[in-house]
């Protein structure tokens, strides 16, 4: 009986371990434009603190939009990833760190040879308090930039899920194209400069 009781009382303390460390989570969104979104969504996917990201569209005048109607730029949507992240791990400070280093925000509606409204450079904050980082940050980088930032700093609008087949696309279609030329040199160059960042 008394070992019976023994592992119920362990039971209970592993459960309450588990619970513990699931409530010192802090979790946060931060919601980012930077050209194609299969972009930013892996690298960010190999970011350390961040828990989950998103593929979609968010900023235009069209309820439910779709991918063809966005990539046309009838929408006038950017095409964003909302990053869930453990602050208690990785900050916003550094979330925004990574995405000046993976996109070119000094060129307007465009990146590379993606052109359009849909590809404009944009952070979308979730509250005052994000709004007054990422000023912060947009005052650093635009030291590091020959040109000058265009990036738009927004309050956040609706946010729309993207088709399920954008969703880790990178993960999916790493032969792809695109993938191979242009999203997977982004990866690598996170992973170079940002080593300490990486999960």
């Amino acid at each position: 009986m008394r070992k019976l009781f023994l592992f119920f009382s362990l039971m209970g303390s592993l459960y309450l371990s588990a619970d513990a460390k699931e409530n010192n989570m802090k979790n946060e969104i931060a919601t980012l434009g930077g050209g194609c979104f299969w972009c930013l969504e892996a690298v960010f996917k190999e970011t350390r603190g961040v828990l989950e990201v998103v593929n979609g569209y968010a900023g235009g005048d069209v309820v439910n939009p779709r991918y063809e109607q966005v990539s046309m730029g009838k929408t006038n949507h950017a095409e964003v990833v909302q990053v869930t992240f453990d602050a208690n791990i990785i900050s916003y400070e550094e979330i925004l760190k990574i995405f000046w280093l993976i996109h070119d925000p000094t060129t307007l509606n465009r990146q590379g040879n993606d052109i359009g409204t849909q590809y404009r450079s944009v952070i979308f904050y979730h509250d005052a308090k994000q709004k007054e980082v990422a000023e912060a940050s947009i005052k650093l980088f635009s030291t590091k930039f020959l040109n000058p930032i265009v990036t738009q700093l927004l309050p956040m609008p609706t946010f729309y899920k993207a088709e399920d087949y954008h969703q880790d696309y990178f993960k999916n279609n790493p032969n792809q194209g695109y993938c191979s030329f242009v999203v997977a040199p982004k990866v690598e160059k996170f992973k170079g400069v940002y080593k300490d960042l990486v999960k």
